[in-house]
């Protein structure tokens, strides 16, 4: 990033500055003070243009004067109802103002033309200006940009309100905490002047506001780019930086619109700025290297470099790392629909051939340009994707977007994309780690799998696989076998030495969040909301009742699918992340919701599972030799040289009451059977399963239901009597079995299971909490957000959804990380601009698949080498595939997915190119006048000319 500069210019830049740019000693008036969760106040208005409180006070002429004299509202008297007004009256005294009254916007003058014009002595003089410096009414300078001040002599400035004023104010955080309608005011004076311009500025921004400059690496392979497009020239142009907080953060925080981006230093000021913000305590002095780690963790969080746009071509004096959820420069281009404001001189452009629809820039793009759409053509001719019009001199309120935030999460074209990626829960890119495998990167595949999900090898066994089932390859033979894929590249993960271990990319510039969050329950869906937490820089603690973590992946799911050591690896990163599990604890009974808020944690997630099982409720079926699936799996793979009956019988149809029966022939059974209610047909295991259980010689009796367990003189079961079951389902698709009862019969077994449902165990988990329960005993909460009634407590998993499968678990606690962080950073929205996970599958049957565009190898399927002995035998007999299989199967993808660049949207940031794994899309400079930077004082000259020629063409008709 720093091309150009020497070892020793580079360690100039390293060097905290000692001095002022004169050489004077830094007159340091107040120290550094940082808001924190505890400590900033909330303030919004119920309306966005209520006044402050300043409004309701006695009038300030000298204020209201200056207010008038700042605004760059065309046409606008201001008045003490407006933002101009009361936002500076509540910092602002009339004294100070008969000072201001002196200084003209944006022109310097020293402290001998002030004290001539104002007639104060030189100790009076200092006193207001030191004030008015602190509070951020004005700014100061050692600059001779203008050749006027040769001995840089320190000048002071009356800025305007944006960038200027209404942020510096913000920025001195021990006056946000006193005057918190600040934010409001910075963010109406960052609304209200541009309502009616913002169509008609040319590209380039015409000296307003901020200015989009790309990520670096995304443009060094273009040798037309112009040096104030190259952050580069920015930082070899000003040797010394500051760090402080972004305004826009500081002030959506306070009006309850942060996103959970810590507001501090993500502003870096350059260059005279620098001393300003460190002298009156709004920043802290930082060497370039910070500088350029401050920047990566901007790009890694997807944050927008942004320089001030105000000063031409031969200054700025910041460069923001922007949040759009939060961000008022961002917002101009975004709500007015109007990308002129800030756009660079780059557009996004994917190569269609390389791409892979992997997501990565449609995660990340702000501004919502990129969606995913098809690769494949259609019958009917190429998709058509929309494009955002562009504005006219016509342009008016219809054609904002308001709610823009949450418009540009949306991540898919409604003609759809990969289906894969669609049917998958946690949304995996499929296509993309098929295409990584496909190359050999085994390493890069799995960490792209790990984005989504961090049981990749647990899944790659048990997974119900809903992505096979959606494939489009299925429509031409079979589909891919993307889960034995997965479980090839997840092997990488199990041994110590190859283990993948993400790194951790927290929103904030101070290394990691100091908040406590809390997690009941070390299944899937806690683990998960831990692991994401861990990625975002906490440290979260998970508690567990029983003696190991995992849940059903421990205790419910046998290990001759799912070995305890692939278990146990896995969650073994979570550790070295920074989890803490502790077993043996459980809450409620151990420990308290409450005691745990008195030592400190602020959010629990609740993922307590579906782990009890339930019976039949008929006679008999209490007592010895009857256990519910759950108990009876438990005991089983904790004790697998345990012995079961010679005859057992399990009731019910679906995985559970399958893996319970080929428990039990491990654990010595001769005879087990199964019955169920439903025909096999209706039967809610998987095709797979009922067939694997079959050929060990299983039998499935369908269309029976238990009607009683019949036990012998000494207590123990010696036969089942069933009814027949002649509808399971209502004309509805509720289950509501109906039985004739005249038609019975007995099956002998000395054991019984029933696998007919799951129930949740909150034990006194809930006493004294505001969480409502359904009637089936799931917590009722807030569908998108997992938030309950009790406002710290979120809930999510089978304890929400009821049974289901891992992959919905791990998908349910990825989404509760993202509210529990967001809760835990105070004055943070759980659902503004949050990513609503809406993928739209592309249309198989009409998509135009060419014979011979693709391998025509079958289906590949892992070697399989089944036991000369069930009895006691706890192995995996499923094989890995070999790398020929993979490089064979890998080749069947069809590669249906694409990411589409709408370039009317595109800002040019680059962020999309740091996220590409397949360098399928680049930055192209097709907008070269977009780095035209002017002075703000030449932005009428700017603009007029441009709407002169918007008006001709209104009037031709070509608008």
């Amino acid at each position: 990033m720093l091309e150009g500069l020497t070892p020793e210019e580079i360690a100039e830049r390293n060097a905290i500055p000692t001095a002022a740019p004169n050489g004077e000693p830094h007159r340091v008036i107040v120290p550094e003070l940082y808001s924190e969760n505890d400590t900033f106040t909330a303030y919004c208005p119920a309306q966005p243009n209520d006044p402050g409180p300043a409004a309701a006070l006695p009038l300030k002429p000298g204020v209201l004067a200056e207010a008038q004299k700042i605004t760059d509202r065309i046409g606008v008297k201001v008045q003490p109802e407006s933002p101009e007004y009361w936002g500076l009256a509540s910092v602002m005294t009339d004294e100070e103002a008969t000072l201001t009254a002196h200084m003209k916007v944006r022109h310097p003058l020293t402290f001998a033309q002030l004290q001539e014009r104002s007639g104060l002595e030189a100790g009076k003089l200092q006193q207001l200006l030191d004030s008015l410096a602190l509070k951020g009414v004005i700014e100061y300078n050692w600059e001779n940009l203008d050749g006027a001040n040769p001995a840089h002599e320190k000048r002071y400035v009356l800025p305007m309100f944006v960038p200027g004023s209404a942020e510096f104010t913000v920025m001195n955080q021990a006056q946000m905490e006193e005057h918190p309608e600040l934010a409001t005011f910075f963010e109406r004076m960052s609304f209200l002047p541009l309502t009616k311009v913002t169509k008609m500025v040319p590209p380039g921004g015409a000296g307003i506001g901020m200015h989009v400059i790309p990520v670096q690496r995304a443009i060094e392979s273009h040798s037309e780019a112009a040096d104030v497009e190259r952050i580069s020239h920015w930082l070899k142009k000003y040797d010394r930086f500051a760090a402080g907080s972004c305004s826009c953060r500081t002030a959506e925080r306070v009006r309850g619109a942060n996103d959970g981006s810590d507001p501090q230093n993500w502003c870096i000021a350059i260059g005279d700025m620098a001393d300003y913000l460190v002298e009156t305590g709004k920043g802290h002095f930082i060497t370039l290297d910070e500088v350029l780690g401050i920047l990566l963790l901007a790009e890694k969080n997807g944050y927008v470099h942004q320089i001030t746009n105000i000063d031409g071509q031969d200054k700025i004096f910041a460069i923001c790392n922007c949040d759009v959820n939060v961000c008022y420069a961002l917002r101009t281009s975004q709500l007015f629909n109007t990308p002129n404001m800030s756009r660079s001189a780059y557009t996004a452009e994917v190569d269609g051939a390389a791409c892979v629809a992997c997501g990565g820039c449609v995660e990340v793009c702000p501004a919502g340009a990129v969606q995913l759409g098809q690769k494949l053509p259609a019958e009917g001719g190429p998709i058509s994707y929309p494009r955002q019009p562009l504005p006219t001199l016509s342009w008016s309120e219809k054609d904002w977007d308001p709610d823009y935030k949450n418009n540009n999460r949306i991540e898919c074209h409604e003609t759809g994309t990969a289906p894969c990626k669609v049917a998958c829960p946690a949304h995996i890119s499929v296509q993309g780690y098929l295409r990584m495998a496909a190359q050999g990167r085994y390493r890069d595949a799995l960490a792209l799998i790990k984005k989504e999900n961090p049981f990749p090898a647990v899944c790659g066994r048990v997974c119900n696989r809903r992505c096979e089932a959606a494939c489009t390859r299925g429509t031409v033979d079979e589909a891919v076998a993307i889960d034995e894929v997965k479980r090839f590249i997840a092997e990488h993960d199990l041994s110590e030495e190859h283990r993948f271990v993400p790194q951790v990319v927290p929103p904030t510039t101070r290394g990691a969040f100091p908040e406590k969050i809390a997690i009941v329950g070390a299944g899937p869906a806690g683990l998960t909301c831990a692991y994401y937490l861990a990625l975002s820089g906490y440290k979260p603690v998970v508690f567990e009742k029983r003696e190991k973590p995992g849940g059903m992946m421990t205790y419910g799911i046998p290990s001759f699918k799912l070995s305890p050591e692939v278990v146990a690896a896995e969650i073994d990163i979570l550790r070295q992340l920074g989890v803490e599990i502790r077993c043996n604890t459980e809450v409620g009974r151990d420990v308290t919701l409450q005691q745990l808020r008195d030592e400190g944690f602020c959010a629990f997630y609740l993922a307590v599972g579906a782990q009890k099982g339930r019976l039949a409720g008929v006679e008999g079926e209490e007592g010895p030799g009857v256990a519910t699936a759950m108990d009876f799996l438990a005991e089983a793979l904790g004790s697998p040289d345990a012995t079961v009956a010679d005859s057992v019988t399990v009731v019910g149809g679906g995985n559970v009451a399958i893996d319970a029966a080929r428990c039990a022939l491990r654990l010595g059974a001769s005879s087990v059977r199964m019955v169920c209610l439903e025909q096999p047909d209706e039967m809610a295991a998987s095709a797979e399963e009922i067939e694997e259980a079959r050929a060990e010689g299983i039998e499935i009796m369908n269309g029976w239901g238990p009607a009683a367990v019949l036990r012998d003189e000494d207590g123990r079961p010696r036969a089942l009597r069933l009814r027949r079951c002649v509808r399971v389902f209502d004309d509805e698709g509720r289950f509501a079995p109906v039985y004739d009862d005249g038609d019975t019969c007995e099956v002998e077994c000395g054991e019984v299971v029933m696998a007919i449902g799951q129930a949740i165990d909150w034990g006194q988990l809930l006493e004294g909490s505001a969480v409502e329960l359904r009637q089936n005993g799931t917590a009722v909460a807030d569908a998108a957000t997992f938030q309950t009634a009790q406002p710290d407590v979120f809930v999510g998993g089978d304890a929400l959804t009821g049974p289901r499968f891992v992959i919905d678990a791990i998908a349910a606690g990825h989404e509760a990380a993202v509210s529990l962080h967001r809760f835990a950073q105070k004055g943070s929205s759980l659902t503004l601009g949050r990513n609503p996970r809406h993928y739209v599958e592309l249309d198989k049957q009409h998509a135009l698949i060419q014979p011979g565009s693709y391998d025509e190898a079958g289906r590949n399927a892992p070697a399989c080498v089944p036991a000369a002995s069930l009895r006691h035998n706890w192995e995996d007999p499923r094989g890995v595939f070999t790398e020929a299989q993979v490089a064979s199967e890998c080749a069947r993808c069809l590669s249906c997915g694409a990411s589409i660049v709408d370039p009317n949207k595109c800002i040019g940031c680059g962020l999309c190119t740091t996220r590409c794994e397949f360098d399928a899309i680049h930055l192209r400079r097709d907008h070269p006048e977009c780095s035209t930077m002017v002075p703000s004082e030449k932005k009428i000259g700017k603009i007029l000319p441009h709407a002169g020629k918007m008006l001709v063409k209104k009037i031709t008709g070509r608008e």
